[in-house]
């Protein structure tokens, strides 16, 4: 097993390090990340998402919306050592990059505000985190714009932590302008420098007495986990500086504390002081494969946690080196059982990739023309398959549009585009729909379905049509009828000729379709009887209202045949025919989809979301807290499928991009009146 998750009292962690930057949407990981390049040195100024130019975000996608829509690596050094960064996206939409690389990293920077309407989502990652224990600091950013305390901003903060909040830092005042910060653990005062490192001020006065009680706040929170400093503190013995810095590092590997670090990433303050907290706290890659499970192994361990179709570079599989050692050229086996040779390591740096022989464990890389490897599988250079370390079910998809490609001679061509999209995203999902024809291609919500078009048409040279999917209405009859279908056609030679009484009688909902015969006397000779069910199942796949038709129960009773002119052919036309006229007659009524839908929101939220499934004709079954997430309901309502189609967008409106929703079909229902009548029409326009 790979060492122990505490490291002795004054260790330092070695090797190359691997850091996730997750938040809220717009919390300002990308700036951060700009911020930790340009100070280590790695470039030589901060770009802007805004005008573009960011390392992160590059990609033509988030570039024109200006968001996160796909993870970004990128590596630095700081004081000798190596440190990636995984830039992840904040919007839920596209939160499986994110699920996909945390296992991968050693620690994490939640970046977040002081934004009380962003809190559910924060409450998401930070519990992402804490089930998959994972140590995180929390970087209170935008500290430029701060109008509050910042323990109210704690204390605001803290629901949505399981573990404690502990404050590293508290801000210096200039009257309403916070200019620099206290370290609680230092024991020192800094005046932030824009685009500068802090400089270090005499720590006195109101600013003393804040920290003396902000310190010993800090170091309560530490004794809990820690019986020597609990006797320290009661005995009124001021502990030593470096057990209070193992106590911090101790308590973040594991995970009985999150330290919050404050800054303003636009102007680069507080960045030098959140990475000497990740050189000197943040657990290595040893740390990393024991939470993993990793045995010692000579062999190198790796595992993929994203898949990159370039549209000249061919694919790349970004990769973490778990253990051992890994050569360009080598042969690697993986979980999924599949095998491939590498094709060229990268180091990552952003949209500056450099071409490396080996990688080494700790290392983040890419490797190249890895075919048949996937977005998790776990890779080994030995000679069997390794174990999978960690299996990552996409988030069932909320909304879907259905596909077409806008000249016909593209279906390859868009059919191989949408295998490499889910290669990329596995929580894109594609599904044929074989009564239109169509492909179905389900996402997280709108922006994800946008970008996923846009990357159809920009990187796979796809033009496609997009529309609603089709409901699945149905139709069934309310009444029995006996009816005879007779077909009898003569030309030259042999003639066709067919006759069958049938018996048809709705079924109760849910029954489906059967099938059965009692002819006597051999009215329809027994080898014809196969053929006019499939002209009865054949009579069902379009019924008088224009959808499918199912619940009812077709007998053959009686018929005749010729025999010269019968045929199976014959029968089966014959068939047709005979449900054609029955159908009409049997008071077809229209049914529609309903499903189970089950919404998770913020309490706040409930209100809201009540009213939404009220005006979209859901009934709603009750609602309860939702289990283990304090803050949250779950409320389950049954809803027709023609009312949910964008039911996310109004959903993620009402809950700051929070809320999302399960569903699964329930059963099928009677449509009458003009909205039956509308349904009707509108498909007869379509057809």
């Amino acid at each position: 097993m790979g060492q122990d998750v505490r490291s002795p009292p004054g260790t330092q962690t070695s090797g190359p390090r691997c850091i996730a930057l997750v938040g809220p949407f717009q919390s300002g990981k990308t700036t951060l990340l700009e911020a930790i390049l340009a100070r280590t040195g790695a470039i030589k100024t901060a770009g802007s998402v805004d005008a573009g130019t960011s390392v992160g975000d590059a990609s033509p996608e988030a570039r024109h919306h200006k968001m996160g829509v796909g993870l970004s690596a990128a590596t630095t050094t700081f004081m000798g050592d190596s440190y990636t960064f995984i830039d992840c996206p904040g919007s839920i939409e596209f939160a499986h990059d994110m699920r996909a690389a945390l296992p991968a990293v050693d620690a994490a920077v939640v970046v977040c505000e002081a934004d009380e309407k962003k809190l559910p989502q924060l409450q998401i990652i930070l519990r992402e985190l804490e089930d998959l224990g994972i140590p995180r600091f929390l970087f209170l950013n935008k500290i430029d714009r701060a109008n509050k305390r910042i323990r109210e901003t704690l204390a605001t903060l803290q629901p949505a932590s399981r573990v404690p909040l502990v404050l590293r830092q508290i801000p210096i005042w200039n009257g309403d302008l916070i200019e620099g910060f206290v370290d609680l653990a230092l024991e020192r005062a800094f005046v932030y420098r824009e685009h500068k490192p802090s400089e270090v001020v005499a720590l006195e006065g109101g600013n003393l007495d804040r920290e003396k009680e902000a310190r010993f706040s800090m170091l309560e929170k530490l004794a809990d986990h820690d019986d020597a400093l609990m006797e320290q503190l009661l005995e009124d013995i001021q502990p030593p500086r470096d057990a209070v810095f193992d106590d911090l590092a101790r308590e973040l590997r594991e995970g009985v504390i999150c330290p919050v670090l404050l800054g303003a990433a636009s102007r680069e303050n507080g960045v030098l002081r959140l990475m000497k907290a990740l050189r000197h706290e943040a657990p290595g890659v040893a740390a990393t494969a024991k939470r993993l499970g990793v045995s010692a192994q000579k062999e190198a361990l790796a595992y993929v946690f994203k898949t990159l179709h370039l549209q000249h570079g061919g694919k790349l599989s970004l990769t973490r080196v778990l253990a051992g050692h890994l050569d360009d050229g080598a042969t690697l086996q993986s979980s999924s059982g599949e095998a491939g040779r590498v094709s060229g390591i990268l180091a990552v740096s952003g949209g500056h990739d450099t071409k490396r022989t080996a990688a080494e464990a700790g290392d983040t890389v890419a490797l190249g023309k890895l075919e048949a490897i996937k977005t998790s599988d776990t890779l080994s250079s030995g000679k069997t398959a390794p174990p999978s370390l960690v299996k990552i079910e996409p988030t069932p998809p909320v909304l879907a549009l259905s596909l077409s490609a806008t000249d016909r001679k593209d279906d390859v061509k868009l059919g191989q585009a949408l295998l490499r999209l889910n290669e990329e995203d596995p929580s894109l999902t594609m599904i044929h729909n074989p009564q239109t024809h169509d492909i179905v291609l389900w996402g997280q919500g709108e922006m994800h379905l946008r970008v996923a078009l846009e990357r159809l048409k920009d990187r796979f040279g796809v033009n496609v049509k997009s529309q609603p999917p089709a409901i699945g209405y149905q139709e069934t009859i309310r009444k029995s009828i006996t009816q005879r279908g007779r077909h009898k056609k003569q030309s030259g030679g042999h003639g066709q000729f067919g006759d069958v009484v049938l018996e048809v009688k709705p079924m109760p909902r849910g029954s489906g379709f059967e099938f059965h015969e009692r002819v006597v006397g051999g009215a329809v000779p027994r080898n014809y009887i196969g053929a006019v069910e499939e002209g009865v199942v054949d009579s069902l796949a379009r019924g008088p209202l224009g959808f499918p038709v199912i619940d009812l129960h077709v007998t053959l009773t009686d018929g005749s045949y010729h025999s010269v002119d019968s045929s199976d052919l014959a029968f089966r036309t014959a068939a047709r025919i005979g449900m054609g006229e029955a159908l009409p007659q049997c008071q077809p009524v229209l049914l529609e989809p309903i499903h189970m839908v089950e919404i998770v929101c913020p309490t706040e939220a409930t209100a809201k979301i009540n009213a939404i499934l009220s005006a979209r004709r859901g009934q709603i079954l009750g609602f309860d807290t939702r289990e283990n997430w304090p803050g949250w309901d779950c409320v389950r309502a049954t809803m027709p499928e023609a009312e949910i189609g964008d039911l996310i967008v109004e959903l993620r409106s009402a809950t700051a991009g929070a809320g999302s929703f399960t569903r699964s079909f329930d059963r099928m229902a009677e449509v009458t009146g003009r909205a039956a009548d509308q349904i009707i029409a509108a498909h007869r326009v379509a057809a």
